[in-house]
């Protein structure tokens, strides 16, 4: 399974879009991408995401399809504008229950990827490119390494591509040159 994290996008609401500079690292990777075979593409439903891989889909003559499994994790609705995200994100990693107002905890959002992984092995998909985003991705890596926490978290790029073995639980972070 390889795992991608969406390219530069205008911002975070589902309907955001990608940037220039997005659209560009978009063509880019599927131009990487193409010495894969997937047996399927499944993309978060927001639009930087299925923009994200739309070219490789394209190039391939590759359906796109969308699960909402996929999509970015909420962390809280809160709307305070005093409230810091990023250090109460940093909590929820070592706090795998921790849960804010309107949000997913850790344990949820795993709880969710799981589920997704585990019904595409059920289905026999085992060549598989996922297209989501940083935090959710970083909860699936550290499904199959623990240790990838939100220090890593930080320095995922966007686009960010790693290549999972769900069965040796290899994870391999990509390089799209």
């Amino acid at each position: 399974m390889i795992a991608v994290r969406h390219c530069s996008a205008t911002g975070q609401e589902s309907d955001a879009p990608l940037t220039e500079e997005g659209c560009r690292q978009a063509q880019k990777l599927a131009h990487f991408l193409k010495r894969y075979n997937f047996n399927i593409l499944l993309s978060s439903p927001f639009k930087r995401a299925i923009d994200t891989i739309k070219p490789y889909a394209e190039l391939t003559h590759n359906e796109i399809k969308t699960d909402k499994r996929l999509a970015e994790r909420v962390l809280s609705t809160q709307t305070d504008p005093n409230w810091d995200w990023k250090f109460h994100l940093e909590r929820t990693y070592k706090e795998e229950h921790l849960k804010f107002p309107g949000g997913e905890s850790s344990f949820e959002a795993k709880q969710r990827i799981h589920s997704l992984i585990k019904e595409l092995e059920d289905a026999g998909h085992h060549s598989v490119l996922l297209v989501t985003h940083g935090n959710l991705m970083s909860m699936l890596i550290s499904l199959y390494e623990p240790s990838f926490e939100f220090k890593e978290w930080e320095l995922l790029t966007n686009p960010d591509v790693f290549m999972i073995d769900s069965l040796s639980k290899d994870v391999t972070r990509l390089s799209v040159v």
